[in-house]
């Protein structure tokens, strides 16, 4: 199998090309396992918390928003500790393990009996994800050459967003046929064909010899890393408050049957993809500029969504532009850490999904609470609005920072490449 050792110029484009797909299948697997618990909640609550659901479906569904919640929290926690601990494993057999660990979780989430051993199988389900968009995405980078990094992220990322157009409306749709254990059958089968794609088609390369659990760790003494963290997690609540309760509030607010959510899904997925691309090419130009111009879409786009969301119209415009900004976001806040993290590259490509699953915790957590307090599914809406807006103000602080550093003579990283900072802090 040729090597990626001395660059991917020994491959043929073919040969790169389906590398790359191997890496997006694997995202449109995590896609599927991280986003169809948000259309089939109340599945999910119904089965697993019959005697909830029957007092109450919004508390059931609030508490049926742990399982969304649950997994986040894996990716938090496996994201960094994953990344530091293997980065000087060759990446192909990283991947390799981390898709196993995919395919078995899910198994277990569509197989155990009760609530709360699902809830622990889908903590355990999320410990790879970041890990692997962090490796899968060095990899890509490679794959695609100088210049291209940003871009090279989007395509893994693909998958992910690709799978929120077919993958998760198709298996929401089957989980409401079927019931929800066959529909993470089918994503524990997708997992299991990705694991033979990347044995097939991915290239070797080495990891980083040279990395060491403290190297990647120094990361975390950058003021400027755990500000593109936070940027991550705040604004990405926005997305994941609407995104968690997605199923009620196009039942219950727009008024449309459950069959329709697999349909809004779609548009939502659409969005995503159309968002990841642009971003990731816009990002490789401007980091900051992108950052700035997706969020400010976000915060147009959830007020709009709030006010309008009892009109067809408005429902699928808002939750288009919402999924398109948050997804371009997520290569251009991954491209940030990268630069700013310096030589701890391992880790913070991994670090981005640490922040945007936070962001996912947070939003489905806080907008439970807002439902369970009676306020209604609009009131998720709203409360996406406030991360967006808190987002945009920490990415005014971080550049803000980069600006006064280069007034004192510091060169701060901008664009396509990841620039040391001199007594970067």
């Amino acid at each position: 199998m040729p090597s990626l050792i001395d660059g991917p110029t020994q491959l043929s484009p073919a040969r790169i090309r389906l590398a790359l797909l191997a890496l997006a299948l694997g995202g449109f697997g995590i896609g599927s396992t991280e986003f169809v618990a948000m259309g089939l909640l109340p599945n999910l609550a119904a089965d697993l918390l019959p005697a909830a659901y029957a007092a109450s479906p919004e508390a059931a569904n609030a508490q049926a928003g742990l399982l969304i919640s649950a997994y986040a929290l894996g990716v938090v926690i496996g994201a960094p500790t994953i990344a530091a601990a293997a980065a000087r494993w060759p990446r192909k057999q990283l991947l390799l393990s981390l898709l196993t660990a995919f395919t078995l979780g899910t198994v277990a989430s569509a197989l155990l009996p009760t609530f709360e051993l699902v809830l622990a199988a889908r903590f355990v389900a999320g410990l790879p994800h970041g890990a692997y968009f962090g490796i899968a995405s060095l990899i890509a980078a490679d794959l695609m050459g100088p210049g291209k990094r940003a871009r090279g992220v989007a395509i893994v990322l693909s998958g992910l967003t690709i799978s929120n157009v077919v993958g998760v409306p198709a298996i929401t749709w089957l989980g409401q046929v079927a019931g929800w254990r066959p529909a993470y059958l089918v994503v524990a089968a997708i997992f299991a064909l990705t694991v033979i794609a990347v044995a097939w088609v991915v290239p070797f390369q080495a990891g980083n010899r040279a990395a060491t659990m403290r190297t990647e760790l120094r990361a975390f003494a950058r003021l400027q890393v755990w500000f593109a963290l936070s940027i991550g997690a705040v604004g990405f609540g926005g997305l994941f408050a609407v995104y968690s309760y997605v199923a009620p509030i196009v039942t219950e607010v727009t008024g449309l049957g459950s069959g329709a959510v697999p349909l809004v899904l779609i548009v939502a997925g659409l969005g995503m993809t159309v968002g990841n691309l642009v971003g990731g090419a816009l990002a490789d130009r401007s980091v900051r500029r992108t950052m700035y111009t997706f969020f400010g879409v976000m915060v147009i786009a959830l007020a709009g969504l709030a006010l309008t969301a009892h009109l067809l119209v408005g429902l699928l415009s808002g939750l288009f532009l919402v999924a398109a900004a948050a997804a371009a976001l997520s290569p251009t806040i991954q491209s940030r850490l990268m630069d700013v993290a310096r030589d701890s590259q391992s880790i913070a490509a991994a670090l981005n999904h640490s922040a945007l699953n936070i962001g996912n915790a947070l939003g489905a957590y806080a907008g439970g609470l807002a439902i369970a307090a009676g306020l209604g599914y609009l009131a998720p809406v709203w409360i996406g609005l406030g991360f967006s807006i808190l987002g945009v103000l920490l990415a005014v602080m971080t550049f803000a920072i980069d600006q006064v550093r280069r007034r004192n003579g510091v060169v701060v990283p901008y664009g396509t490449a990841a620039i040391r900072v001199v007594g970067s802090r």
